[in-house]
């Protein structure tokens, strides 16, 4: 039998990573900050957070809370509260564990040499070993995310600098990660050495307060649709393992950890970034397209109809019509206003709750051999209630089509996959599978396939691949301290900062 979901609405996806976002010398730079969380609001809508510093003398304001960036902080006066030049903001999404305001971020810390507040996309595989040291040091946590072990690490640190406290901190650290941090100095944009989780650098050109010359703004974002959303400029990619410090001196770039190969999440061009980004030099739509092309060249089958599962697998199916020559239409369509219901999760309402999200278009599938594409399959809940859905709709046969290979191992790196049990696909063949999930026929992308859309004409080199893709392979690029090597199915300890 499929594992049922933790919750009556949980769409049986990846959920999302966190989003961070980071300003520096831009005038309303709180409301700045709020609008690039409002575009990377898909990357965490459990919480979020600003911390603003103002130079002419208030120093540093913050305000967090619970909910979507536009409950939050769409009051005016919450934001005519966070004063100052810079500021930096935090979209969260945990992986474990209750969500409270306490685990909100930016975390902000009082120093010998200031404040610093930090935003944190990741999770660190050796947090627990920190936080257990940390403690007998006598360190006291105010949380219980991971996150707040950058937090100890700086403050014990016998470096004068802030910048050479946080790589002191920065080398004890295991794991994917992206930061950003503000102090009353400057903005610091961090990369993991291996650059699994995104961190871009954009920058406004405005006129300064006199109006006589022109002086740049600098942000750091998660994902290129933040700096649209603000009128900013992409610049470039925050290399792997680099620190870039910003101030009113301009952008300086070290990299602690030297030049090294990166693996870039390859779950980023399938599901999680939006798809009007840019990550990595590509285009996250176009390459969702061709994702599609190579899985239809892969699995062709005789259909009347090409039909996403929305939204991430509309560019995907598009790309699969175009290649298989079949008609694409909208024949299921999604209700974008879904929130959190009052209505108790009973079994009867948890088996509806698939409807509150997705509604087949009867028109476009009755009496139709259909094609369903989607990103992918992790408990297989979802897929099932899916075909279901679109046969009581009159379709004749229902064939599943996926834009990633099947995901047989749980990421440690900052998303939030169930445990390796609960993965259909670490348990089941394909063919079990569409037999599980009531489909006719089931096939995924292959690993070559996708890495071959993704602009590596010859595969996936098993040497050196070019990407994270743990939960395809099991090749795990980062080392997971906290985990028990026979046991790598449970969860960490901590809250994870996923995105």
């Amino acid at each position: 039998m499929l594992g049922e979901p933790s919750g009556p609405h949980d769409d049986d996806k990846p959920h999302e990573e966190c989003g961070v976002f980071g300003i520096w010398n831009a005038h309303d730079a709180g409301a700045m900050t709020a609008l690039g969380l409002h575009a990377l609001q898909h990357r965490g809508q459990e919480a979020t957070g600003i911390v603003s510093f103002d130079k002419q003398g208030s120093g540093f304001h913050t305000h967090k809370g619970l909910g979507l960036v536009g409950d939050v902080f769409g009051d005016a006066r919450i934001i005519g509260a966070l004063p100052g030049h810079a500021a930096v903001g935090h979209n969260r999404y945990a992986t474990t564990g209750a969500t409270v305001i306490r685990n909100v971020q930016p975390l902000y810390a009082e120093f010998e040499f200031g404040g610093l507040a930090v935003g944190h996309n990741g999770n660190l595989t050796n947090a627990a070993n920190l936080r257990r040291a940390l403690v007998r040091r006598g360190c006291i946590f105010q949380s219980t995310t991971d996150s707040e072990v950058f937090i100890h690490l700086i403050a014990i640190s016998l470096y004068s600098s802030v910048t050479d406290r946080l790589t002191d901190a920065l080398k004890q650290v295991i794991g994917a990660y992206s930061l950003v941090v503000l102090t009353q100095e400057g903005l610091i944009g961090v990369r993991d050495p291996l650059g699994v989780r995104p961190l871009i650098l954009g920058r406004i050109d405005q006129p300064s307060e006199n109006g006589l010359e022109t002086k740049p703004s600098w942000v750091l974002a998660s994902e290129s649709c933040a700096l649209d959303i603000v009128g900013a400029e992409f610049e470039r990619d925050i290399e792997p393992g680099e620190i870039v410090i910003i101030n009113d001196d301009g952008v300086r770039s070290i990299r602690p950890f030297g030049n090294q190969a990166g693996r870039f999440c390859v779950f980023e061009y399938i599901y999680f970034a939006r798809p009007d980004s840019v990550l990595d030099g590509h285009g996250v739509y176009e390459a969702r397209k061709r994702i599609g092309v190579e899985l239809a060249r892969e699995s062709a089958i005789e259909a009347d109809v090409i039909v996403p599962v929305p939204d991430s697998g509309v560019p995907s199916a598009i790309g699969f019509a175009v290649a298989s020559g079949i008609p694409f239409e909208l024949g299921i369509i999604r209700n974008h206003y879904v929130g959190r219901t009052f209505i108790e999760p009973t079994d009867q309402i948890r088996n509806l709750g698939v409807k509150l999200k997705h509604s087949a278009n009867k028109a476009m599938i009755e009496g139709k051999r259909v094609v369903l594409v989607d990103d992918s399959i992790v408990r297989g809940t979802t897929s099932r209630k899916i075909v279901e859905m679109v046969r009581a709709a009159g379709a004749t046969e229902v064939h599943m089509r996926i834009s990633s290979p099947p995901t047989t191992h749980s990421c440690f790196y900052g998303i939030d996959t169930p445990e390796r049990g609960k993965l259909l696909a670490a348990n089941h063949s394909v063919e079990e599978m569409a037999r599980l999930i009531g489909a006719d026929s089931l096939a995924f992308i292959s690993i070559d396939g996708l890495y071959r859309a993704l602009g590596r004409p010859e595969g996936r080199d098993p040497e050196t691949p070019h990407y994270c893709d743990a939960c395809f392979t099991g090749d795990y690029p980062i080392s997971l301290a906290d985990i028990d090597e026979n046991s790598r199915a449970r969860a960490p300890v901590l809250v994870s900062e996923a995105s």
